[in-house]
């Protein structure tokens, strides 16, 4: 391949110090909230989509995969195009454009954040700030959630989004780069916002479901064995409970994937997660999750390890990416 195209697309591909950039960014600052948000953007452009494939009446099977593609195509020329013109400019504003990318497709800080404002707010007492902060992060009933039952919930959508928001997005970097990881986000939004068993969207969301499922598949597995192999060092978790529970009760949860995760920290922290739940009012499930001799989720410190376990599981899995691409280049 010509010089002048293999060194700008080279730009696309992973980097460990600007990975190493990222992570640390979006520990300490987040996920800030504007309107050019690239996952904003992507949202945006997938409802501009589906309003004009169901207006065309392509609303199937074949509308969610047409979806798949031009948003794919759009989303990932967009972001790819940005880095290499970016790269015939300088090397140093390549990089700037490629951290920005890859800072701004990272979830975990924001998530870590979110969870400790649901924590302060049941702290203080203040359950109605907790149960909204709660129902940002669950489609549940949460009005008449007490402490207890905000805390677990916080902790199942901590330990789930570990994967999707941060594991899952930084396999498909380091397999493919920038483009791999828009690849995923796009797959992950259109999961998010049509992948649902409705009449509306039970054929249109199927290939974003579906794909979802298998982008997801491997780094799930991934996490539950972080889990259990940090669980081992870190004092006052159970490494071998984090292994038996995630293997043995990541079907009972929804889903191929998000189970290994929750299974896997509720045996990490040994406490059970989950319990009642209910939707428009109706109990859907009154199961736990955990080694049934363990006592439920419930106090201020649980949460608090629960915030431990997952950052360091992200941390240490970032830290092996960085290595192993250090060492293979």
């Amino acid at each position: 391949m010509a010089h002048w195209l293999v060194e700008p697309l080279g730009a696309l591909a992973p980097r460990p110090a600007l990975l190493a950039a990222a992570v640390m960014a979006d520990l300490a600052i987040g996920d800030p909230v504007y309107v050019w948000h690239p996952v904003r953007l992507i949202g945006k452009t997938l409802a501009w989509l589906e309003t004009r494939l169901r207006g065309a009446g392509i609303d199937g099977y074949g509308g969610g995969m047409l979806l798949f593609v031009s948003l794919s195509v759009l989303c990932i020329g967009v972001a790819s195009g940005l880095v290499v013109a970016a790269s015939r400019v300088s090397t140093s504003l390549a990089w700037i454009c490629h951290l920005f990318v890859l800072y701004s497709l990272f979830a975990l800080g924001d998530l870590l954040h979110h969870v400790r404002r649901i924590e302060t707010a049941v702290r203080s007492g203040d359950l109605p700030r907790a149960r909204e902060a709660v129902s940002a992060l669950v489609g549940r009933d949460t009005n008449n959630m007490d402490g207890a039952a905000c805390r677990r919930a916080a902790v199942e959508s901590l330990s789930e989004n570990l994967t999707d928001g941060f594991v899952s997005p930084l396999f498909w970097y380091v397999l493919a780069g920038v483009p791999g990881l828009v690849l995923f986000k796009v797959v992950s939004t259109m999961d998010s916002m049509v992948g649902y068993k409705t009449p509306r969207y039970l054929r249109f969301g199927w290939c974003g479901a579906r794909l979802d499922d298998l982008m997801n598949y491997l780094p799930a597995r991934m996490t539950w064995l972080a889990i259990a192999a940090l669980a081992s060092v870190l004092p006052r978790y159970s490494g071998r409970k984090a292994y038996v529970v995630g293997l043995c009760q990541h079907q009972l949860l929804l889903g191929p994937n998000s189970g290994w995760s929750e299974a896997a920290t509720a045996g990490a922290l040994q406490r059970r997660i989950v319990g009642p739940i209910w939707l428009n009012g109706v109990q859907v499930t009154d199961r736990w999750i955990g080694d049934p001799r363990d006592a439920p989720l419930s106090s201020a410190e649980d949460v608090t390890r629960a915030l431990v376990l997952t950052a360091a599981t992200g941390v240490s899995l970032a830290a092996l990416t960085g290595v192993v691409l250090l060492f293979s280049r």
